[in-house]
């Protein structure tokens, strides 16, 4: 083992033939079963509600207001502490500590599913968004859990390759609750895709029965943090319930940043820059990439053809690959590779909008775009999992994803602006120079130290 970024723990060099068994290892294929059932929900409560609800007369005002049952994924951090330290009854006891939330959550997810099922979709408007609500809060707890379960689960050099497992599982699901649930839906009905979908989260139950917990062992030094947080918020000075309340939220809310600027010292603020930039390029160009795309004049079914097949195989191709050079060479030197992909791909996009539009070409442009951010999503979920304790693996992670993406989607809200004043060719130059940053910072937090 050598140091890493951030003085993570890295895999030592291994052969391309070890690298690539690592996908054999059974707790790498569970995670595509469970990359499934956190996919399956997401489009339940989003764009397939919304063509079902369109499909029979809601308006399109309700609609909209029903997007904002989305926020939920944004937020889960505000609950990842109890996910952390609360034992569910029965659950915990029979399952364990990550595997009880989990089959917990996606008892709720199927229980939703078939309510929304069973309802009226116009009559009844303000069930059908309680139970959306509900499965959106067993989703964003699934996702929690199978988080903390895959950093758990594995060693760091594994943590590439879980997540590429995780990201095919997860892509699969989107098809089948997209697609598949508008497939059934004209042949059968919508009620009819819905139940089909809570069936189909069974596979996620089966394979939460059958893992093995991952081993929880005490950790001293969080201990001691601890100890030391509750003594500064007072909390050992007060009695009765408002003292274990206080104990509670100093253990599970305050401790897990102290421990992560402890750890990381002068460089969590860096680490954390990081965090928040390194999808920059990808997320802001993605906002106009269609609106490209018919701005170029292909059809809506070239899109579809390219996009969808070229775009599915090659993130997926991208993320397995992502998962072997973690293998292979550790975390550092393939996060600075996903950092430089993501932006160079843009300059592809810059070229398109300059040369007559050919469909092979967008192929071609689409296909390095999603190879690189395979590539870039499985290795940088594997630089996150390693920055986690795993006294507080829940908490930090979700504060991580969260930090991921919320820079990344409000500056993407710019994009139109950047292209209205200045043209396609200008936003893609511009959001591969966004790609900048988390190059500089990946140079930076993953030298290797003496």
């Amino acid at each position: 083992m050598t140091e890493g970024p951030a003085g993570q723990r890295t895999a030592a060099v291994r052969s391309w033939r070890e690298a690539l068994l690592v996908y054999t290892r059974p707790r790498v294929f569970a995670m595509i079963w469970l990359g499934c059932s956190a996919g399956l929900p997401f489009l339940l409560i989003g764009p397939t509600l919304s063509g079902w609800q369109r499909d029979v007369g809601v308006e399109r005002s309700l609609i909209g207001f029903f997007s904002w049952i989305g926020i939920v994924y944004s937020v889960k951090v505000l609950w990842a502490p109890v996910v952390d330290r609360l034992a569910l009854p029965l659950f915990t006891r029979l399952l364990g500590k990550r595997r009880g939330w989990m089959l917990a959550a996606q008892i709720t997810i199927a229980v939703g599913l078939v309510g929304m099922a069973l309802a009226d979709p116009v009559a009844d408007l303000v069930l059908v968004a309680a139970l959306a609500l509900l499965v959106a809060l067993g989703s964003a707890t699934q996702d929690i859990t199978i988080d903390a379960y895959r950093i758990e689960a594995m060693d760091p050099e594994f943590q590439g390759a879980m997540a590429a497992a995780y990201v095919f599982g997860y892509r699969v699901a989107l098809l089948v609750a997209g697609a598949g649930a508008f497939y059934i839906a004209e042949g059968a009905s919508w009620a009819s895709a819905y139940l089909v979908m809570a069936v189909l989260m069974g596979a996620g139950m089966l394979t939460t029965l059958l893992l093995g917990e991952p081993e929880h062992r005490a950790d001293a030094s969080a201990a001691a943090i601890e100890a030391r947080v509750e003594q500064a918020l007072g909390a050992r000075e007060r009695r009765g319930a408002a003292g274990r309340l206080l104990a509670f939220l100093s253990d599970a809310v305050v401790a897990p940043f102290v421990d992560f600027f402890t750890r990381n010292g002068r460089e969590a603020l860096l680490i954390l820059l990081l965090i928040s930039v390194y999808k920059l390029s990808d997320i802001t160009m993605g906002v106009m990439a269609n609106p490209f795309y018919l701005d170029l004049g292909f059809s809506k079914t070239d899109i579809a053809d390219v996009t969808k097949v070229f775009g599915f195989l090659m993130t997926i191709t991208g993320a397995a690959l992502g998962g072997v050079l973690v293998a292979r060479f550790g975390i550092a030197r393939p996060l600075l590779l996903g950092a430089v992909l993501v932006a160079v791909t843009n300059l592809l996009f810059a070229a398109l909008a300059v040369l007559e539009p050919d469909l092979a070409l967008l192929a071609v442009v689409v296909s390095a775009d999603n190879l690189s951010g395979g590539i870039a999503a499985a290795v940088f979920i594997a630089y996150l999992s390693s920055l986690t304790n795993t006294a507080y693996t829940a908490t930090q992670y979700a504060l991580f994803s969260s930090l991921m993406t919320l820079p990344a989607k409000v500056l993407g809200g710019f994009s139109g602006v950047v292209v209205d004043a200045h043209g396609y060719m200008a936003f893609f130059l511009y959001a591969g120079l966004l790609g900048i940053p988390a190059i500089v910072l990946s140079l930076r937090l993953t030298r290797p130290r003496p």
